[in-house]
C-alpha cells in the first residue's frame, strides 16, 4: 500500500498569510488555513502624509505562521488518511522586496518595545515607493561605474527593491538604521525563524530574493562590490558587511523545524524546511512552468515568470526585473517581469469611485456588463500606471491614464478598458521577452482574478494572441512552497528529488481553455498599436505626435459599432 506523504508550503501574501498541506503523490490540497494581518489597513501600516509609504508588522508575521499552520492541519485532519507524523517537508514563499531591520539575533527592530510603534522599524513591503529618488541615483552610480549590474535587473534600479529602501531609512530614520545590525529579506526570515538560524552568521539568504532585488550575482562573487556601496553612502557597506558570499535556492535546505516551533505548530521536529523565495517565483513552480510558457501570478498587481536553460547564453534583457541563475528551478534561468497594478486597479474603479453606487458597481455588475461589449466599441484606451510601471519601464513615477471618454462613456465600458490596459501591459512584457530570443508560446494564469474572471482571461487570450490555461491550484504559490518543501525532504522521506518530478505529480492546468477569437485580435492589434504610442509617448524621453489617437480610438469604435 501506498502511504500518503505531504508537505506544507507557506504562502505570505499583502494582507494575510495563508498555509496549504499538499499530498506529495498527487498534489491533492488537503488542509488550507488563511489569517488575516490585523495591523494597519487590510496589513499594511500606511501614511496619509506619505502616500508612498507601506510597512507591515513582524508580529503580524509570526501570529499569522501559527494560525494559518494550525487551521490548515485542522482542516487536514478530516482526511481519513492525514497525520502530522507523516508531514515531510515545509516550503515558504513571501512578498518582496520586503525587507526588515534587525539586530544581531536576527530579531526584527519591530518585536523590541523601543522601535515597536515605528513604521520605519517595520518591514518594508514590496509596495512601498517611498524610495524612488534613491533608487534614481542607484541606477545613475550604476550606469556610470558598474553597468553590468543593471544589465542583469533590465536597466533600471527600482524603489521597491532592497538598497534603494535601506538608503531611504538611512536618510529619513538614521536612528533606525544605525539600530540595525542587518537587512533581512522576509523571504528569508521565516525559514530561519522556523528553524532557529536567525542569527546572521547562521541565515540563508535566497538566491531569488538576493538575485532579483540585492544586486546578487555569481558573474561577480555574490552581492555588490563594498566600493560601489561605499560611493553611494558610506553606512551602506556596515551591511554589505553581513551579507554572505553565497546564496541557496529553493531545493536547500535553510535547517530543520526546532523543537520550540513543531509545539507551536503541531508538527514533529526536524522536518526539513526549504529556503524561501518570493511568491510569484514559487507560484510559477506551482503552475508547473517550464521553458517556452510563461506564467503570470494575477492579484493586487502582477508578476509574469518564465525560465530558460542554463546551458544556452541568454541575452540582457532591458526592462526585466532581473535574469538570475536559479532564482525559479535549480537548473535554468529565472526571468521575472510583473505590473505594478492589476487588481488593484480594478478595486480602485469599484471602491473609491463606485459607478453607480456602491449596491450595483459590484466587480460581478460590471463584469457582466463588460463581457457583452465587443473589444474596440467603447472608444477608450488606458494606461495601467494606476501604481507606476514595473516592467518594461521601471519607473514608479508614471500615472494613470484614461483616453476616449465622452459624455456617453459607461461604468462598464471603463471597466473593460481598464482590464484591456493590463492586458496590453502584459503584451508590451511578452514583446520584451520575444524581441530578446526568449519565446512564449503558452501561457498559465493563476491568483484570484484569474479564477474569477473569464472576462479577463478571454481578453488576455485575444490581446497576447496565445492560448491562455489556468493552474489547477488556486493555491499556486503556496503549492509551489509545499514543492519545494516536498523536494527538499527527498524522495525516500515521502518527497521528491526534483522540481521535475514534483511537478509531474503535484501540479496541473484546469480543462478550461481561453483561445485567441479572430476577429477580437484584429481589433486588439489595432487598439494595441495606439496603447504603444501612448506607452512611449508618456514613459519613454522624446517627442511623439498624439494628434490622431482620439480620432483614430473614434473610428475603430464606430467601425465595430456598425
Amino acid at each position: 500500500m501506498d502511504i500518503p506523504h505531504y508537505s506544507i508550503g507557506i504562502d505570505y501574501g499583502t494582507n494575510s498569510v495563508r498555509a496549504l498541506v499538499v499530498d506529495t503523490r498527487t498534489g491533492q490540497e488537503v488542509g488550507c488555513g488563511v489569517w488575516a494581518y490585523l495591523r494597519g489597513d487590510q496589513g499594511v501600516i500606511l501614511d496619509a502624509r506619505q502616500p508612498d509609504l507601506a510597512r507591515q508588522h513582524p508580529q503580524d508575521y509570526l501570529d499569522g505562521l501559527c494560525a494559518a499552520v494550525r487551521a490548515a492541519l485542522k482542516q487536514a485532519r478530516h482526511h481519513a488518511a492525514f497525520d502530522a507524523s507523516r508531514v515531510v517537508g515545509i516550503g515558504v514563499d513571501t512578498t518582496g522586496s520586503t525587507p526588515i531591520p534587525v539586530d544581531c539575533d536576527g530579531k526584527p527592530l519591530a518585536l523590541q518595545r523601543k522601535w515597536a510603534d515605528r513604521p520605519d522599524a517595520m518591514a518594508w513591503l514590496w509596495k512601498d515607493h517611498t524610495s524612488h529618488a534613491e533608487a534614481a541615483e542607484i541606477t545613475q552610480l550604476a550606469q556610470r561605474d558598474k553597468p553590468e549590474y543593471l544589465a542583469k535587473c533590465g536597466g533600471i534600479y527600482s524603489s521597491e527593491w532592497f538598497w534603494s529602501k535601506l538608503l531611504h531609512c538611512q536618510r529619513v530614520a538614521p536612528r533606525v538604521f544605525d539600530a540595525a545590525a542587518s537587512w533581512v529579506e522576509l523571504a528569508d526570515y521565516i525559514p530561519a525563524v522556523l528553524t532557529g538560524t536567525t542569527a546572521l552568521n547562521q541565515l540563508k539568504r535566497g538566491v531569488c530574493a538576493a538575485g532579483h532585488k540585492a544586486f546578487y550575482h555569481p558573474d561577480w562573487g555574490g552581492y555588490p562590490d563594498p566600493a560601489f556601496l561605499e560611493r553611494l553612502d558610506p553606512v551602506l557597506v556596515r551591511i554589505r558587511q553581513t551579507l554572505p558570499d553565497r546564496a541557496y535556492t529553493i531545493g536547500d535546505a535553510a535547517g530543520t523545524l526546532t523543537a520550540a516551533w513543531s509545539k507551536s505548530l503541531g508538527l514533529p521536529a526536524g522536518i526539513p524546511v526549504a529556503v524561501g523565495a518570493f511568491d510569484a517565483h514559487l507560484g510559477a513552480v506551482g503552475s508547473g512552468i517550464k521553458t517556452g510558457t510563461l506564467v503570470k501570478i494575477i492579484g493586487t498587481s502582477a508578476c509574469d515568470i518564465a525560465v530558460a536553460p542554463l546551458a544556452k547564453p541568454l541575452p540582457d534583457i532591458p526592462g526585466l526585473c532581473g535574469i538570475v541563475p536559479e532564482s525559479v528551478l535549480p537548473d535554468a534561468f529565472g526571468l521575472e517581469a510583473g505590473q505594478a497594478a492589476v487588481g488593484d486597479i480594478f478595486n480602485w474603479f469599484v471602491q473609491h469611485i463606485q459607478p453607480g453606487g456602491p449596491k450595483t458597481g459590484t466587480h460581478e455588475n460590471l463584469n457582466g456588463q463588460a463581457t457583452k461589449l465587443k473589444p474596440g466599441q467603447s472608444g477608450l484606451l488606458a494606461l495601467d500606471w494606476w501604481n507606476g510601471n514595473r516592467t518594461v519601464l521601471v519607473d514608479q513615477r508614471l500615472t494613470g491614464l484614461i483616453l476616449g471618454l465622452t459624455l456617453h462613456s459607461t461604468p462598464a465600458e471603463i471597466y473593460r478598458a481598464l482590464i484591456e490596459a493590463t492586458a496590453f501591459g502584459a503584451r508590451a512584457i511578452v514583446n520584451r521577452l520575444e524581441s530578446h530570443g526568449v519565446a512564449i508560446k503558452r501561457v498559465v494564469n493563476c491568483g484570484g482574478i484569474a479564477a474569477k474572471s473569464p472576462l479577463t482571461m478571454q481578453i488576455y487570450a485575444d490581446v497576447l494572441n496565445r492560448p491562455v490555461t489556468l493552474s489547477r491550484s488556486a493555491q499556486t504559490c503556496a503549492l509551489g512552497a509545499a514543492m519545494a518543501g516536498a523536494v527538499v525532504a527527498g524522495r525516500a522521506a515521502g518527497g521528491h528529488d526534483t522540481f521535475t518530478q514534483a511537478a509531474r505529480a503535484m501540479t496541473a492546468v484546469l480543462p478550461k481553455r481561453f483561445t485567441p477569437r479572430r476577429a477580437a485580435v484584429r481589433v486588439y492589434e489595432k487598439l494595441y498599436a495606439c496603447y504603444q504610442q501612448l506607452h512611449d509617448a508618456f514613459g519613454v524621453s522624446g517627442s511623439a505626435d498624439l494628434s490622431p489617437i482620439m480620432k483614430e480610438l473614434l473610428s475603430l469604435r464606430d467601425e465595430v459599432r456598425s
